[in-house]
């Protein structure tokens, strides 16, 4: 469990430091020649192509860890998304090499994009995989608690990085958070490469049970599961990066100081760190599904009061609108890193979660941020932005209502028997 969560903290880190430079320096950095608003769209575009890569991530590595095993994919998943983050790091600017600078830019955060589409999955199951049944969602929720930690640390730097002239910060200071991340993947490899493979997989694999193509046997006989969980996951994707990033942008427009912001949601990941391992034992000890819905139902009202306490410029009440903004974030990705694996058999698993999460990722959280900060720039209100997200939320709460576990302990497959128990499993879903 341990290097289950370092591995996705750090995964998330370097994930997550390049929204926030996106929002704030990128525009003047890689897009120069165009005027504010028009190169914080095109800053946030290039945030976006990353959810465009997590989908062919979760093929990609969904398939090489249903067929060679979870540890060794994560690895992989860690040395790429390192690598591409140095890189971005050392990459040179509009100024110095013109339009290839963005191209790049580009390139390097689709490059993240495909490993964050097999980290994510894989650091769930390891921890599921590896746990007592009535432990499955307290672990797997503190495995999920690496993405708040990857955000408190990217902000962290962040914050660290604003205390410069913003003159430094935009010549040499904004390439700092992300060379530091070769010096967290050393460790997180370390850590990493110890790791034994989870005994679920093995007794798949001693079975003779692992698929050829795992991710065409979740599409043709797991669609309907695979459909209703991605959409479900809309709203947890919608409130953290609208949450996370976007509200940088907001709160610089409404006259909020940088550092307040960043202070508001380093408090908010100190409560997600916290909440999110109740969530998870509480869908332990009660009914996943029933934590999951009230999460999405928490999510389509919060974004009500979230606004209008930011617009308050009070320090207290834009806290309280973090807090109710992500009590249901945090009741709702505690249960999703179970809920989601326990959807579909032992052999499929990672392409499976892989594949649902990051097409949810995709629909929900690769242009929100952009879409937000048009609606924003069109009717100077939040509320557009609020219907978007509520919006949102209604079409996850109806999604997630199909959704239902696998039994605790369902045998593992053999391929000749796969076809008639997936369609079953597809039917018992849908009447759910």
């Amino acid at each position: 469990m341990l290097s289950s969560l370092i591995g996705n903290s750090i995964e998330f880190y370097e994930f997550l430091i390049y929204g926030s430079f996106s929002s704030l320096y990128f525009n003047k950095l890689f897009f120069p020649s165009f005027d504010p608003t028009t190169g914080t769209l095109l800053s946030l575009t290039t945030f976006a192509v990353a959810f465009v890569g997590r989908p062919l991530g979760a093929f990609v590595f969904g398939h090489y860890g249903d067929r060679i095993g979870r540890k060794a994919t994560l690895v992989t998943t860690l040395v790429v998304m390192g690598g591409a983050t140095v890189l971005i790091g050392l990459l040179p600017t509009y100024k110095t090499i013109g339009i290839a600078a963005p191209i790049l830019l580009t390139i390097l955060r689709f490059i993240q994009g495909c490993s964050v589409g097999g980290e994510s999955s894989g650091g769930f199951l390891m921890a599921l995989e590896s746990a007592q049944p009535n432990r499955r969602g307290l672990l797997t929720a503190i495995v999920g608690t690496g993405n708040a930690w990857g955000l408190l640390l990217a902000n962290g730097v962040l914050l660290l990085t604003t205390l410069l002239p913003e003159r430094q910060v935009l010549a040499w200071g904004w390439r700092l958070p992300f060379l530091f991340s070769a010096v967290l993947v050393g460790i997180a490899l370390h850590v990493r490469l110890r790791l034994a493979e989870t005994p679920e997989f093995q007794r798949s694999k001693a079975e003779g049970a692992v698929r050829t193509i795992p991710a065409f046997d979740v599409l043709s006989r797991y669609g309907l599961v695979t459909l209703c969980a991605s959409l479900s996951a809309l709203p947890l994707f919608l409130v953290f990066y609208l949450g996370s990033v976007f509200s940088l942008k907001y709160g610089a427009g409404i006259g909020v100081s940088q550092s307040a912001m960043l202070m508001l949601l380093v408090g908010s990941c100190a409560f997600l760190i916290l909440a999110m391992p109740f969530f998870g034992w509480l869908g332990d000890r009660f009914n996943r599904k029933s934590v999951f819905i009230g999460g999405i139902v928490a999510m389509t009202a919060a974004p009500f009061a979230w606004f209008p306490l930011l617009d308050s410029k009070s320090f207290p009440l834009m806290a309280l609108g973090f807090l109710l903004l992500f009590a249901g974030f945090a009741a709702n990705y505690g249960v999703q890193g179970a809920l989601f694996p326990l959807l579909f058999p032992t052999v499929l698993r990672y392409s499976g979660m892989s594949i649902s999460y990051n097409v949810g990722g995709l629909l929900g959280g690769a242009v929100s941020p952009l879409i937000a900060t048009s609606l924003l720039s069109k009717y100077h209100s939040w509320t557009p932005i609020a219907l978007y997200m509520a919006a949102a939320g209604v079409i996850g709460l109806v999604a997630s209502l199909f959704l239902r576990e696998r039994p605790t302990g369902s045998p593992v497959q053999h391929p000749a028997a796969a076809p008639a128990m997936a369609a079953t499993a597809d039917v018992a879903t849908a009447r759910s």
